[in-house]
């Protein structure tokens, strides 16, 4: 299973939110491209990035940083946050981002994603952040009635090359992920699923491998990172540098096989 360190960024710094409320954030780092650089230094093979304004206001924000950020390592990165047209999100692509998350999108305009996995098959990325089983829009400020479950075999349908799992009510409060609803997320589809939100300790990464056979493929840790909680570099270790096969811009069906 990959692990994989997430940066937050909110007005081009690093930062963490509890349980996704913006009201409640706390900065860990004014050099989002330095933590970048740790963590690559400690093993990572992929980041994922996160523009928390562009998530609130519907486009992309942290450009600089993004890109700053994707030219200081040479691990894949991912980013979401504000990807709502093609536009934006190939000129992501050509900042040197290698995979893109569409989670508002999804919702409010599907053909998207079908038409950019068409166009960049295995590089686009369904994130699906919920809270009780609802999807939430828009920096997670919307609940929508849309089912998680419904909504990630929808996207699967339409060519999306993995789905990152997120639940609110977890993310950010070190308490554990949920596993029910991963192992439901899971075996609702084929595609790859991505772990998300309250990985607190190193047992939690372990209990996520026994889900690793029915598809949960990656896990994004953030605040734990941050707090010491994890330490990066024996999780990676611990949990085995699971890296999906990364493909080229362009080419190939799928990211992770």
């Amino acid at each position: 299973m990959e692990v994989i360190p997430a940066i937050d960024l909110l007005e081009g710094r690093c930062v963490r939110l509890y349980q996704g409320d913006y009201a409640q954030s706390e900065v860990f780092d004014d050099n989002p491209v330095a933590v970048a650089r740790q963590w690559e230094e400690q093993g990572a093979t992929r980041l994922h990035l996160v523009d928390l304004d562009g998530a609130k206001s519907g486009k992309p924000e942290n450009w600089q940083a993004i890109e700053a950020i994707t030219r200081a390592v040479s691990m894949p990165v991912e980013v979401g946050g504000g990807l709502r047209d093609r536009d934006r999100v190939k000129a992501l692509f050509d900042l040197g981002v290698r995979y893109a998350i569409l989670g508002t999108a999804a919702i409010e305009n599907p053909d998207l994603v079908s038409d950019l996995s068409a166009e960049y098959p295995g590089q686009i990325i369904v994130g699906i952040d919920a809270k009780d089983g609802k999807v939430a829009t828009r920096g997670w400020l919307d609940i929508s009635e849309v089912e998680a479950v419904d909504l990630a075999q929808q996207m699967e349908q339409r060519g999306a090359a993995a789905v990152i799992y997120t639940d609110i009510k977890r993310d950010g409060t070190l308490k554990g992920p949920n596993m029910d609803a991963l192992r439901t997320m899971a075996e609702a589809v084929t595609m790859p699923v991505i772990a998300s939100g309250g990985v607190g300790a190193l047992r939690d990464l372990l209990a996520l491998l026994a889900l690793e056979p029915v598809g949960v493929k990656g896990v994004i840790v953030g605040r734990a990172i941050y707090t010491g909680d994890v330490n990066l570099k024996e999780a990676i270790r611990a949990v085995g540098n699971g890296r999906w096969q990364d493909v080229p811009p362009n080419l190939g069906d799928s990211a992770w096989g």
